[in-house]
Order: structure tokens, then C-alpha cells, then sequence
């Protein structure tokens, strides 16, 4: 079986691209723009390797993604590229709607064409918008998108259900929780609270930090996505949560008792526009269809996830650059602290 996995040197698609070499004998292409976010590092392991092959090119580009599908007829696309962080999209929504919309546009044309045996989306959580305790969303909950990401997902996610309901595209969605883990870049919160704390540094918490978050270790969720490849149903959607909420201000303090620091590193900054209180999923349909389920609980994630910055701070240091640190004052450097 060929896969082309868009995204693969993302922090989620690497890691399903590395568990792909690893747990089956599948070939796969791993097509990546390289944008700030994507590191062919996180696939040293695989890249010599006889059944991979990257290609650096953007989904947006027609001829790019047709040529590929073509040279390689893949017998299933996973869908993984995006401009994947909330803060970006409210300082710049254009990427946003540009890849997220425009890009996934593309690849369910080529797709259509090339009659791709299965198309999978990968989408979030953050489509359902912010959820009223003790609700759980399911997969027919209504989508109630609050940022330029969450709406250009939601967008997106539509579209590939209408390929399926206009052109019987073989279309699969799921809808993943907050993930963490190895290898992320370190501006979502956990790698971000983890790489300050290292360094003695700020950790910058919005509004009073009580924002509900489900957590969801980042191989758990690729093999949920494995088993919606395999075994979910054409034109359906599945949720992939970790069955772990908790709010952020619990998670940053304990990843500080993890790094042995104080809470004196926490500052409190503005909440950000439009920020969702509280996610939640149910898994049920996922686990009822495939019998996957979660298996990393969320304290040991974390020490794990805490263990391999602390022995791989050279990598963060590479992946900082200097795009970062200007994104990083852009977004915390003139926010207030919150009173």
C-alpha cells in the first residue's frame, strides 16, 4: 500500500509517518511545504529508508500535487498540512484560510481525479467551539468555530464531507483533542510551559488559565487515525480524544513540579481574542468501530514528553529561530498582565 501523508514533517504527521515505517510495510511519500513548523529532523530515523520518499512542495500547488499522485499513485491520502496554530491565525488569518481552505481544495480535486481509494482529514476538536460543562461533543454536534484556524478546519472538514456526498469520494474525518508529545514545536502550550521552564524563563498563561483542555498523547492519536484509515466507514467522522480534561493552569503547574520549579515562573498576560473556554470529545464511536482507545494516562505523557526536551535541547534551540522569537514578542511581548 502507498500512503502520501501531507504534513509529514509536522510534529503529528512525522510521528505517524515514523509509526507507518515502523508498524506496517506500507510505502510512504511524505509531502511538506517545510513552512517554520515542519523539521525533516523529526524523520532522521526513516529518511534513508527504501519505502520513503519526500518531496518538498506545497498542497497549494496544483501541478505539484497532481504530479506526485501521479508518479506515485497513492492508494490513500492522509491529510495532515495546515497552518495549525490558533495565536497565528488571529495575528495573520490569511495563511490560514489559504492553506487550510484552498490547500485541502486541491488535494480533494486531485484526489477526485486520480479516484484515491480513501482521502483522510485530520481535523480538531476546536470546530465544535467552546462546550458548556458536562457536555462531551460528538460527531454530529454542531460546529461553532471561534478563530480564523477553527473556521478555516471547519471549512475544510465541510468540503471534504461534500466530496464524499457529491462525487462518492471515499472521505474519512477525524477530530483529534489538544495534542502533546516528542518533537512538537514549541509554541502550542505544553512544549512552550516546558522549554521556559528549562530555561528559568516566564511561562505565559492567558486570562486566569482555567481554560479546559483534553489531552491526547500524540501516538495514541495516530493510531486513531490508523484505525479510521483502516476501519472507518466512508463519509464518516471520528473523534480521537484523550479522555484527560484538564484545565490549563493544572497542566502548567505541574509541568513545573516535573522541571522542579516554582510557580513564581508563572505570568499571568492578557486572554487572547475569542479564546474557547472549554474543549471536550466522545470517543465512543471511534472505539466502538475499531476498539481503539488511549493508552499513554496523561502524568506519564508529560514526564516522558518533559524528559525528551530536557535531552534534546539542542534541537529546540535549532527550531527557534528567529521567525520564532519575532512571533514570539509579537504575541507575548505587548500583551498586559491580566489583574
Amino acid at each position: 500500500m502507498n500512503v502520501l501523508v501531507t504534513g509529514g514533517a509536522g510534529f503529528i504527521g512525522s510521528a505517524f509517518v515514523r509509526m507507518l515505517i515502523a508498524e506496517t510495510d506500507w510505502r510512504v511519500i511524505n509531502f511538506d511545504k517545510l513552512t517554520y513548523a515542519g523539521n525533516l529532523e523529526n524523520l532522521a530515523a526513516v529518511a534513508e529508508g527504501p519505502r520513503y520518499r519526500f518531496i518538498h512542495a506545497d498542497i497549494c500547488d496544483e501541478a505539484a500535487v497532481a504530479a506526485a499522485i501521479g508518479e506515485e499513485s497513492p492508494d490513500a491520502i492522509v491529510h495532515f498540512a495546515a497552518e495549525s496554530h490558533v495565536d497565528r491565525s488571529i495575528l495573520s488569518p490569511e495563511p490560514v484560510i489559504h492553506t487550510n481552505f484552498r490547500g485541502t481544495f486541491v488535494l480533494l480535486e486531485a484526489a477526485r481525479r486520480a479516484k484515491i481509494a480513501r482521502f483522510l482529514q485530520v481535523s480538531t476538536d476546536e470546530v465544535y467551539g467552546s462546550l458548556e460543562q458536562p457536555l462531551e461533543a460528538t460527531e454530529d454536534f454542531p460546529l461553532n468555530p471561534s478563530s480564523p484556524y477553527s473556521a478555516s478546519k471547519a471549512g475544510a472538514d465541510l468540503l471534504a464531507r461534500s466530496y464524499f456526498t457529491t462525487y462518492r469520494l471515499p472521505v474519512v474525518i477525524t477530530r483529534a483533542s489538544n495534542n502533546y508529545g516528542p518533537y512538537q514545536f514549541p509554541e502550542k502550550l505544553i512544549p512552550l510551559m516546558i522549554t521556559n521552564a528549562l530555561e528559568d524563563r516566564r511561562l505565559p498563561v492567558y486570562g486566569d488559565g482555567m481554560q479546559v483542555r483534553d489531552w491526547l498523547y500524540v501516538s495514541d492519536h495516530c493510531r486513531g487515525i490508523l484505525a479510521a484509515l483502516r476501519g472507518g466507514r466512508d463519509g464518516e467522522i471520528y473523534n480521537i480524544g484523550g479522555n484527560r480534561s484538564l484545565p490549563n493552569l493544572i497542566v502548567v503547574r505541574q509541568v513545573l513540579a516535573l522541571t522542579g520549579k516554582t510557580e513564581a515562573l508563572i505570568e499571568y498576560v492578557t486572554d487572547r481574542p475569542g479564546h474557547d473556554r472549554r474543549y471536550a470529545l466522545s470517543s465512543d464511536k471511534l472505539t466502538a468501530e475499531t476498539g481503539w482507545a488511549p493508552l499513554m494516562d496523561f502524568e506519564n505523557g508529560l514526564a516522558h514528553t518533559i524528559a525528551w526536551y530536557e535531552n534534546h535541547r539542542d534541537w529546540v534551540e535549532r527550531v527557534r529561530s528567529g521567525e520564532y522569537r519575532t512571533y514570539y514578542e509579537q504575541n507575548y511581548g505587548t500583551r498586559s498582565l491580566a489583574h
